[in-house]
């Protein structure tokens, strides 16, 4: 079934598909400066969680064009390997750096800082970071096993009482690092990192969902049309009507609208 330019929902979560990757990142990035100058209006300030990666170019490169009070934003991004430099190509918190930071200059970045001591005790002050204000929009993708951030297959907490946690990569996510060409091959990714957990980056306002891309289909429609567990932590998507998910033909190809 063609569901190209069309929205529908799948229980309480809404679904946009787009033509095209590039649609689908300027429909996001329109939503983004909808909900970040109604922060802005309502509190003066807004917080944003932001992902990173190939999938969230798009939708980054499109913020350019829209009207974003950057300089009343915080950004915090949603995990970072245990281990890696900031300095390395494949460090999230460079990713952020170069595509969001020196590219929009908001008022404030909060870095995850893995190689500052004690990972656990870095939990506890991102944690407290994250809670320390409302967040008002997560921005984030689905990876290709269907976790969010790093909360992996079989053992995401839906419930969890933290907001951040140490996670251990599965082979399936290291192996999306390689081949979107992050790291020569699967020993050189770390395997552990730093994640916000599920309620973390659903304790926002508003949760952007942007997954474009073929290699991601299958685990959009387990997450659409399939039930809700954490076998498939994007799953937990559909029950959460604050969230909204673009998509574009390719990565809505295997999903059956309800």
């Amino acid at each position: 079934m063609n569901i190209s330019d069309s929205a529908f929902d799948v229980d309480e979560l809404s679904v946009e598909v787009h033509p095209s990757e590039a649609a689908a990142g300027r429909a996001a990035a329109g939503f983004t400066a909808a909900t970040v100058n109604a922060a802005v209006r309502a509190r003066g300030a807004a917080r944003v969680v932001m992902a990173t990666g190939n999938s969230q170019l798009a939708f980054v490169r499109a913020l350019a064009d829209v009207d974003i009070p950057w300089d009343r934003v915080t950004v915090f991004h949603m995990d970072e390997y245990i281990g890696l430099d900031d300095r390395h190509p494949a460090s999230f918190r460079r990713w952020i750096r170069e595509q969001i930071e020196t590219r929009f200059q908001p008022a404030r970045v909060e870095y995850i800082q893995p190689d500052q001591g004690d990972p656990e005790r870095e939990c506890r002050r991102y944690e407290e970071l994250l809670r320390s204000a409302p967040l008002d929009l997560t921005c984030m993708g689905i990876g290709e096993n269907g976790h969010l951030a790093f909360n992996e297959p079989g053992v995401a907490d839906f419930a969890d009482e933290r907001w951040t946690r140490v996670i251990e990569l599965t082979p399936e996510s290291r192996r999306q690092q390689v081949n979107e060409g992050h790291f020569p091959d699967v020993d050189a990714v770390p395997p552990t990192a730093i994640s916000v957990t599920i309620p973390g980056l659903l304790s926002a306002s508003v949760v952007q969902v942007v997954v474009p891309e073929l290699r991601k289909a299958a685990a959009v429609a387990r997450a659409l049309n399939g039930p809700v567990d954490n076998t498939c932590p994007a799953s937990i998507l559909q029950r959460h009507a604050h969230a909204r998910l673009f998509l574009d033909e390719s990565s809505a190809s295997l999903v059956t609208p309800g």
